[in-house]
């Protein structure tokens, strides 16, 4: 009696002191709350105004955008409204090949050989992990969910896919990460074509039933064989591995390469105070990207029951990764609240949601980690460029959960072996996909043809695939951020004992505000056009 006595009076004393910390905080929140003024409201608005300028976008370019279609514009008219949006793609796309050349090569430089190895191997690692937990939970959703139950006639095919084959996708790989041709790599990627040939092939046909005549006969047959091509766009892999090895070289040449790293780094310093004055043009383009591409759409009413929940089933799976499983990996390794840190994300989320490219949105994520969230520009210069070609959690998910989908599309049961190769090929495959708008559907080729499945059902899903490549392009960003974060973190050691540091005057510029930098740049454009009429 008295033992139970004893524990409800604990639990008495634990709810009351419970109660006690709800009131205290309550009271300080109220303090807070009432202790903000006017000054305080207008430094937040002028700290936050792209931010809140930017969710503002979003949201008016989806109102914009449903307002709009009623009126049946033709596909002239969609092209002619979303052209501020174009304008946007284009300038964030005229910064990715310079800024991506030059802060890998001023990062690299910036850091001895023995640190860059070790933050080079902790951003493989997780690069690694990361993906294949996203491969993971698409492969369980789809699983689960089961979204492909039931007929497939309810699609309507769109067009046709190409072909290829995933042993020259792999090599294609490879081989564009050695360019023969630098100059090349900034405009084109390597790509096998393929071309049809007849060949006569010689064979013997018995004509008797004994066998006692035998005559040869030609039979012409098809032949597919491959051939060396190329695709637009910019070789990032080949950019980045050569980027990598000379700013490692640089960086071990010491004085000597001094002159190098200077100039790479007022180079990487000059793209950013472009990104500065773009950032004033982002809400504009964001707005009408967003409008543009909902008035183009189809009608979502007529979307399928198993297309719907085929959509439904990669925005959980993109969501559980994205906001539970990589704020818990932050939380684990470094102990800080990961949604503080996303919180200085925001701006290059949206821009990623808007362009749906995570390469477009390099320059944008550059400036949210370096200024929002002070993570040391020697980190972000190596992790953020090749995360934005390499790392995509976004888009191994995607595949994997696609490629099971149209599967039991087919009423085709996948066993343990066929799941195992989609995991594998869907990491393999994201690894090879381009930054840039909807890669995945090229490389989800390689996923089907590797397990048997029929590649010209990639079609079924097109109709959603723009939407979903932005919430996929979004989860790419927000992995490699957080990469960032912790590799920052895990190499805090090697980043103190460097013994080559950044120039004070790029600390400075770091350290300005964007206003700031806008600013200054209006000024040298002010100095500039005086002087020119004069």
């Amino acid at each position: 009696m008295t033992k139970s006595t004893g524990e409800k009076a604990r639990s008495r004393n634990r709810v009351q002191q419970i109660r006690e910390g709800i009131h205290l905080r309550s009271l300080k929140a109220r303090k807070k709350v009432e202790d903000i003024t006017k000054d305080d409201v207008k430094t937040f608005l002028r700290k936050n105004a792209f931010v809140l300028l930017t969710i503002a976008a979003v949201v008016f370019g989806i109102l914009m955008g449903f307002a709009l279609r009623s009126y049946k514009m033709s596909y002239r008219e969609v092209k002619y409204f979303s052209f501020p949006g174009e304008l946007l793609m284009r300038m964030l796309q005229m910064l990715v090949l310079p800024l991506l050349v030059s802060s890998l090569i001023t990062g690299m430089s910036a850091l001895d050989s023995h640190a860059s190895g070790k933050m080079g191997m902790r951003a493989v690692i997780y690069y690694m992990t990361t993906t294949f937990i996203a491969v993971f939970i698409g492969i369980i959703m789809v699983l689960i969910i089961h979204p492909g139950k039931g007929s497939k006639d309810e699609f309507t095919k769109q067009q046709k896919i190409e072909q290829v084959s995933p042993a020259d996708a792999f090599l294609d790989l490879i081989r564009n990460m050695f360019p023969p041709n630098l100059v090349q790599a900034c405009t084109q990627q390597f790509k096998t074509q393929y071309s049809k040939r007849i060949i006569h092939v010689k064979m013997i046909v018995n004509e008797s039933i004994f066998n006692l005549t035998n005559t040869t006969q030609e039979i012409a047959q098809e032949e597919v064989i491959p051939l060396p091509g190329t695709t637009n766009g910019v070789n990032a892999l080949g950019l980045v591995v050569f980027s990598m090895c000379f700013g490692l070289i640089i960086g071990n040449m010491k004085e000597q390469g001094q002159a190098l790293r200077d100039f790479f780094d007022s180079l990487n310093e000059a793209i950013m105070r472009l990104v500065a004055i773009i950032m004033w043009y982002a809400p504009i383009g964001i707005l009408f990207l967003i409008a543009g591409k909902i008035v183009e759409m189809d009608d979502i009413t007529e979307m399928g029951g198993q297309l719907g929940m085929y959509t439904i089933t990669v925005i959980i799976g993109l969501m559980i990764h994205g906001m539970i499983i990589l704020p818990t990996l932050y939380f684990v390794i470094t102990r800080k609240n990961p949604f503080i840190f996303i919180t200085g994300l925001l701006q290059a989320l949206i821009t990623a949601l808007g362009t749906s490219s995570s390469s477009a949105t390099l320059p944008v994520t550059f400036k949210c980690l370096e200024e929002n969230n002070k993570v040391d520009k020697r980190v972000t210069r190596f992790v953020l460029p090749v995360g934005a070609t390499i790392n995509m959690d976004g888009t191994a998910l995607y595949e994997a959960l696609a490629a099971i989908f149209i599967a039991q599309v087919n009423n085709m049961e996948m066993n343990f072996g066929q799941i195992i190769t989609i995991s594998i090929t869907a990491t393999a495959a994201s690894i090879g996909a381009a930054g840039i708008p909807q890669a995945g559907l090229v490389t989800m080729v390689i996923v089907l043809t590797s397990v048997g499945l029929p590649t010209d059902d990639i079609s079924l899903i097109i109709a959603v695939d723009w939407f979903l490549d932005r919430l996929r392009t979004t989860t790419n960003v927000l992995g490699d951020s957080i990469g960032a974060g912790i590799i920052e973190f895990l190499s805090k050691d090697e980043l103190q004992n460097s013994d080559v540091e950044l120039g004070s005057s790029v600390l400075e510029e770091n350290e300005k505000s964007t206003c700031m930098l806008f600013k200054q740049n209006k000024k040298y454009l002010d100095t500039f056009w005086l002087s020119y009429f004069e």
